[in-house]
């Protein structure tokens, strides 16, 4: 199915180009660094050379000057290696940690931060959650005091993706006691200072080839500098960036989603029962039709809501429907993949029991689906109590 009016011939170039890229150096390995709970660093730097890490920022920012479709083209491809972990680590690197720093920040921390982590070079993680706050982010305990020209930074984090190695976390604390929101600043802080230590690595259901972490900060000290933009702008900053985040996560959502039709489609073209390919029965080819159309749709909204962002406007009606529908027909779409493979798709050794275990993250990861609804809700006029 074609779609072009969003998608150029260039796109579809690099689509083949990401495709190809994942084929030969990432799936292959998905199953080692799913045993091992961690990718190797070095497949980062590879990324970055090749341009991947960087394909929409601007050019004097060390990126490779596309627009905002060959981030969608990007992450749909990588979702497609058949887990979910590795793509999201890479999404942390691409659009959760660095796009406040393109968007607030200044030369010095472009180039101390952003350039460097578009390279590959270094690994960025974002930190929002925390042990007590959630979805609430306007009540974050995390604070990060001002004595003289350093910010003295005292709380935890968890949830942390790339927690365990990364060099920077892009982190969201209480810079005053004004109440709500409008105490929050974002920070920039490099994980090896003083005071910061990793309390422990969380074991996850799924997601296992990123590395997840709870971070705690003790009197971590850094530069006034490193505050991106103006103290107390930073739930705005924040929410700016979770918009982006949650078009990222439906369009990892639609490739997820590919992966396991395209598993399940395939099996029940080779699979024999009762004397026939299992694709041959209606309730079989049924199911793969209803798999596919929920796909399509699901690219339609997601695609025509990524323009108008694409073009300026931030529709976070739209943003958090496609979030929220993306996110629960790629969990819909794995079970019914595992369920065209029955038994054998519930054994570790079959690649769908971990893309079932995957997608069950994208109705909580970038707002829950109950959040999504809040927000929709509340856009339509509807006010809870």
């Amino acid at each position: 199915m074609a779609y072009e009016p969003y998608f150029t011939e260039e796109h579809e170039q690099l689509r083949k180009t990401v495709r190809k890229f994942v084929e030969k150096e990432v799936t292959p390995y998905v199953d080692d660094w799913e045993e091992k709970g961690e990718f190797p660093l070095e497949i980062f730097r590879r990324m970055g050379d090749l341009g991947f890490l960087g394909l929409r920022y601007p050019e004097n920012a060390g990126g490779q000057g596309w627009d905002y479709f060959a981030g969608i083209v990007f992450a749909e491809e990588m979702a497609k290696c058949g887990c979910g972990g590795f793509p999201m680590a890479v999404a942390v690197q691409t659009d959760m940690a660095t796009p406040p720093i393109m968007e607030f920040g200044n030369d010095e921390q472009i180039e101390r931060f952003l350039k460097p982590a578009l390279k590959g070079e270094k690994l960025a993680a974002i930190g929002i959650s925390e042990p007590n706050h959630g979805s609430d982010v306007a009540s974050i305990e995390t604070r990060a005091r001002l004595e003289g020209n350093e910010w003295v930074i005292n709380g935890s984090k968890t949830f942390i993706t790339n927690g365990p190695r990364a060099d920077f976390i892009t982190l969201v604390a209480r810079t005053n006691e004004k109440p709500g929101h409008k105490g929050i600043s974002l920070i920039l802080v490099e994980l090896d200072r003083p005071g910061v230590s990793i309390s422990r690595k969380l074991d996850k259901v799924g997601m296992r080839s990123s590395d997840t972490a709870e971070i705690i900060f003790d009197n971590v000290t850094v530069p006034y500098d490193n505050l991106l933009g103006k103290e107390g702008q930073g739930f705005a900053q924040i929410m700016w960036e979770l918009q982006g985040e949650r078009m990222i996560s439906a369009a990892g959502s639609i490739g997820i989603a590919e992966c396991a039709y395209e598993h399940a489609l395939q099996y029940a073209k080779t699979r024999n029962q009762f004397g026939t390919p299992i694709a041959g029965f209606q309730v079989i080819s049924h199911l793969l039709a209803e798999m596919k159309t929920e796909i399509e749709l699901c690219k339609e909204m997601t695609y025509a809501t990524a323009y108008r962002f694409s073009q300026g406007e931030v529709p976070s009606k739209e943003i958090s429907m496609v979030k929220l529908a993306a996110a629960r027909m790629a969990h819909w779409v794995a079970d019914r993949a595992l369920q065209v493979f029955a038994g054998s798709g519930y054994m570790m050794e079959n690649p769908i029991q971990r893309i079932w275990r995957d997608t069950r993250l994208y109705r909580i990861g970038a707002g829950t689906d109950e959040i999504m609804k809040e927000i929709i809700s509340k856009q339509m006029g509807l006010e809870t109590v």
